[in-house]
């Protein structure tokens, strides 16, 4: 089966409430492959779980933008990265950005973020200037745009994927790649699934290189192990 937007929705919701049990049965019968970041990230409240271990494989095989952190993760011998409670879906969405008008900063004693571009005046720029207290990020939307390029490359109607690649160059890439694939809402669920796992690892592998990794809480519920029957896709 096709992971789709209900499919989604479940999957997110149990690696959220951290149940392992609800984690597997959201994924069986699916491409594992294509949620390895996300599935990742709930099951390390049972890194004993089977389809826990079974992850940590594929990733190490898979080898994107932090694959690795997440493996060593699962597997328990993560490097001696500091854990901070950063949300990695709100960091991808500041790094993923427009570098000019985007941009933020990372508490380093709560892990809240703030979307506040570094070029921007701030009231108290000697408060902000504590490395101690701040991180700051800054955007870059070229890795945005390779993942389109990317995944111009996997789809197989031809037609769509001339339209597809025309729309990468020129103003407004952005928009008009998601415009044309707004006709194809299959394609289209399917470059988020495909856009949001390399910004998920992209964003761990950055905290990493700040000495940093996502605090995760103490294990959940978690009702059960399972495995996940099948060769990778």
């Amino acid at each position: 089966m096709d992971w789709d937007g209900d499919a989604l929705r479940e999957l997110r919701a149990a690696v959220a409430q951290k149940d392992v049990a609800a984690l597997c049965a959201a994924v069986d019968g699916r491409a594992l492959d294509a949620v390895l970041q996300l599935a990742g990230d709930g099951l390390l409240a049972k890194p004993d779980d089977p389809l826990a271990r079974e992850c940590a494989t594929r990733l190490r095989r898979r080898r994107f933008e932090g694959d690795a952190e997440l493996a060593d993760a699962l597997e328990g011998h993560a490097r001696d990265l500091r854990p901070l409670a950063v949300d990695l879906e709100e960091l991808a969405s500041i790094l993923e950005g427009d570098p000019v008008r985007g941009g933020g900063r990372i508490d380093l004693l709560t892990g809240e973020i703030w979307h506040h571009s570094p070029y921007d005046d701030h009231e108290d720029d000697e408060e902000l200037e504590d490395e101690q207290h701040w991180l700051w990020v800054q955007a870059d939307s070229h890795d945005g745009w390779r993942d389109m390029a990317e995944f111009v490359s996997t789809v197989t109607d031809a037609t769509l994927a001339g339209r597809l690649e025309r729309a990468l160059h020129g103003r407004r890439a952005f928009r008009r790649f998601r415009d044309e694939l707004a006709a194809h809402p299959e394609e289209l669920t399917r470059f988020h699934l495909f856009a949001d796992e390399r910004q998920r690892g992209r964003a761990r592998r950055w905290l990493a290189d700040h000495g940093l990794r996502p605090a995760t809480d103490a294990p959940g519920s978690s009702r059960g192990l399972c495995a996940h029957d099948g060769e990778p896709e």
